[in-house]
């Protein structure tokens, strides 16, 4: 696979892990889609180490040391057929140049810091990539490590985008150090957040949608814990509104991340659960969404659907 001539890369440096995707373009009932060869993550948590304002040694160890990983199965590619971007942890660092002098080393190939906005438009791009034809609109919600990124579109066109400075790792470390999990806590860290998303939520509900889809991480897990604990209401699939309450019920009574007992929960989001739900619970009261769909596609599809385009 390496340095095969018709492989692209996309990594996406997120501020819960690290993800590598190598994929092709295949053309499939008359037009180019994107089919995945490989993808790779690393829960390099890097939102957790940002003390007082810098990476951490520890974070940043695990990041350059997941990259390393990454380069290695690089190794032969061109560098127009690569693109690395790092997300909010990244951007809001004040040691990033460090970070980045190394990361780029290990990796082998340049490293975008993008904007909150870009990287709301690169989101959209891969969401409406694999979702095509909707005319409908549609609300995307891609709750992040640290940064939250809304896009109301219709098709491929995003027509108002978003970014919020609140994420799962940021508020998990914020409001539940330690896994520990109090009815205050939960309460506090919804209120700060629907706080966020008020400052915005009356524009997009002024352009309305029909449809909401989640194309991050944390809407994929939650989508999968809820089924698979049959949660949601009527046993529907993807994010009900009466599924994520009855969750924050599960998390208050064991009162701590470890004492959970969760089908479809890996360990390695145990840690990112309860700072996710209660930013997806915010996102739902303030925007009035019942009822959510999971994507799978998301930055790394709007990353590599633009590489390919300048091919």
């Amino acid at each position: 696979m390496k340095g095969d001539a018709s492989l692209f890369a996309a990594i996406d440096l997120g501020s819960n892990a690290f993800r590598m995707m190598i994929g092709q373009s295949v053309r499939r009932n008359q037009q180019f889609v994107i089919q995945e060869v490989k993808t790779l993550r690393e829960p390099v948590r890097l939102a957790e180490g940002l003390q007082g304002g810098a990476l951490d040694e520890l974070a940043l160890d695990r990041g350059w040391q997941a990259l390393a990983r990454f380069g290695k199965k690089l190794r032969g590619f061109e560098s127009c057929r690569v693109r690395a971007v790092a997300t909010s942890a990244v951007r809001e660092a004040e040691n990033a140049q460090l970070f980045l002098a190394n990361a780029e080393r290990h990796l082998g190939f340049r490293i975008d810091v993008i904007s909150g906005q870009e990287e709301a438009h690169l989101v959209y791009a891969g969401v409406a990539h694999t979702l095509p034809g909707a005319e409908s609109q549609r609300l995307v919600v891609d709750i992040g490590g640290g940064s939250t990124e809304l896009i109301l579109g219709r098709g491929t066109q995003p027509l108002m985008t978003e970014s919020i400075a609140i994420g799962s790792g940021t508020f998990g470390s914020r409001y539940f150090h330690g896994g520990r999990i109090t009815a205050q806590a939960l309460l506090e860290a919804e209120r700060v957040a629907s706080l966020q998303f008020e400052k915005v939520a009356r524009r997009y509900r002024a352009l309305g949608w029909q449809e909401t889809i989640g194309s991050s991480g944390t809407a994929r897990m939650l989508a999968k814990v809820l089924k698979a604990n049959g949660l949601n209401d009527d046993g529907q699939s993807g994010i009900t509104y009466g599924g994520l309450l009855r969750l924050s019920l599960r998390l208050l009574e064991v009162g701590h991340v470890k004492q959970l007992k969760l089908a479809g929960l890996q360990t390695h989001r145990l840690s990112i659960l309860p700072g996710g739900l209660v930013v997806m619970l915010a996102a739902f009261k303030v925007f009035g969404i019942s009822h959510m769909t999971p994507s799978e596609p998301g930055l790394r599809f709007g990353v590599m659907h633009g590489l390919m385009s300048q091919h």
